[in-house]
């Protein structure tokens, strides 16, 4: 029964939502595999060890924790060696991680230490007797392609949101691991991460993003949509590429081609016509609706529901709509 490794990415030693959505991936495909075991690597700086229980509920049946000050901030060079030298010192069938910031830098160094086969941005993970298939948005997700991802082990890097964390209770076992390379010789070396703005929720944990394009007409209208977000409580604000480059956002909002990749349970496109490029970004998300005047918008091709109106006018009732819709959900 061929076991699977994870890599529980972490922030300041917290699990990041990415982190459980791999280790739930892993405990499918382990399943589906034979019944193998589950294997999740976290690094970080001392008590990082703490997150085990946690992993363990999501199918995680060992905790491997590497603690090291160093770790304070992300050593791609050092984990990556030390995530190599694990699947070295084992038998894994497949490597998982997310395919966030941090695992579009480790995947591929892992990959490379290892000689393995990496597919990258994956949104479903199938198993077919001994084969593991793969599916993998591709040409700016106007097609999804579908790759058999042959030798073992094999590196496999999720997209974020893509597939739903799901609770699968184990009683993991501890294990502690030191680092396969020494953190203060790696040859990169972050000096400082600057955090966006406090309160807010990340585009690629969020289970909702309201998102804002040129159809607001300007700058001063953004404010629509970020009050439709507080109006949902739990959605983040992203923006199109020509509404960052326009100075309206920050650049850390901007989702498409050239921005992140999200997919969230519900997408609501605010005045977006519909760009390739941005489609790109969030074509995967579970539920897409789209707000336009434009009746004739691509962003009506992938929409599930979509409203023709002007958004100045659409905007604020449907923000009065969920309101009241939660007020009377208590």
């Amino acid at each position: 029964m061929p076991n699977v490794l994870v890599f529980a990415e972490t922030r300041s030693n917290a699990l990041r939502k990415v982190a459980l959505e791999a280790t739930t991936a892993a405990r499918t495909l382990a399943d589906a595999l034979g019944g193998g075991e589950v294997h999740a690597l976290v690094a970080g700086t001392p008590g990082v060890s703490s997150v085990g229980a946690q992993l363990g509920e999501y199918g995680a049946d060992v905790v491997i924790a590497v603690e090291h000050p160093a770790f304070a901030q992300f050593d791609r060079e050092s984990v990556s060696s030390t995530i190599a030298a694990r699947a070295q010192a084992e038998s894994y069938r497949a490597i998982l991680l997310g395919f966030s910031a941090q695992g579009r830098d480790v995947g591929p160094r892992v990959a490379a230490k290892l000689d393995a086969p990496i597919a990258s941005d994956v949104t479903e993970v199938r198993v077919s007797g001994e084969s593991i298939t793969v599916k993998h948005p591709a040409y700016a997700n106007k097609v999804i392609a579908t790759l058999e991802v042959t030798g073992s082990p094999c590196v496999i890097s999720l997209r974020p949101s893509a597939l739903t964390a799901t609770a699968a209770a184990r009683s993991p076992r501890a294990e502690t691991m030191a680092p396969a390379s020494d953190p203060s010789a790696s040859r990169v070396v972050v000096k400082e991460i600057i955090e966006g703005r406090k309160g807010r929720i990340d585009l690629g944990e969020a289970p909702v993003i309201v998102s804002g394009g040129r159809g607001l007409k300007t700058a001063e209208n953004f404010k629509l949509v970020e009050e439709l977000a507080a109006a949902f409580g739990n959605a983040a604000v992203g923006a199109t590429r020509a509404v960052t480059d326009d100075g309206w956002r920050p650049q850390t909002d901007q989702i498409g081609q050239t921005g992140r990749q999200v997919s969230p349970q519900l997408y609501v496109a605010v005045g977006i016509s519909g760009a390739i490029q941005h489609l790109a970004g969030m074509r995967t998300s579970k539920t897409i609706v789209a707000i336009n005047k434009d009746k004739e918008a691509p962003i009506f091709k992938v929409a599930d529901y979509g409203i023709v109106g002007d958004v100045l006018e659409v905007v604020p009732a449907l923000t009065d709509a969920v309101r009241a819709a939660k007020a009377s959900h208590g």
